[in-house]
């Protein structure tokens, strides 16, 4: 059992769970792309861009992940069609998909899932969740068990953030 659940790195709603979606990080992995017709795909925004029609023409679902460096604007008039955003990531000090989280929510009305990809670390996922992230795929470092206990680190938060709008003078 423990072995099984080291394997499951991906935390949705605040449970683990197998992961479905299939990352794609390069061209070169969808070369054979009828080979995966029915997976569900999630690929970078450059190559979702070049190769959206014949992304589109499969039976799997397909979603859009965003670098740091990338704005949720490049995605805004799609955002209907995607069930899912993953916001990568690169290294821990980067913060940037943070606030692509919140714009997503908050300027956008993006009610699909939004993953967490990359760097993705315990200590962040308190934080990842208040700027509307639900899902986190967790580096492979990471004990799932213990960033399950990540979310009840804290009782409050003074900030307002995308799942509790009023800062906290206010629901007082």
């Amino acid at each position: 059992m423990e072995s099984r659940q080291m394997s499951i790195r991906l935390i949705k709603h605040g449970t683990l769970v197998p992961d479905t979606w299939v990352l794609i990080k390069s061209a070169d992995e969808l070369e054979n792309l009828e080979k995966r017709s029915s997976e569900d795909l999630i690929v970078p925004l450059a190559l979702w861009l070049t190769e959206q029609q014949s992304i589109a023409s499969r039976q799997g679902q397909t979603a859009v992940w965003l670098n740091s460096n990338e704005l949720p604007e490049a995605i805004a008039g799609y955002l209907d069609r995607l069930p899912l955003v993953a916001l990568n990531f690169p290294e821990f000090k980067d913060g940037r998909p943070y606030s692509s989280a919140r714009e997503l929510r908050q300027r956008w009305g993006y009610q699909g899932e939004i993953r967490a990809v990359g760097d993705v670390l315990r200590d962040q996922l308190f934080f990842m969740k208040r700027c509307g992230f639900d899902a986190f795929l967790l580096r492979e470092d990471q004990n799932p068990d213990a960033a399950l206990t990540a979310f009840h680190d804290f009782q409050d938060a003074y900030q307002p953030g995308v799942i509790q709008p009023l800062p906290l003078f206010r629901r007082r």
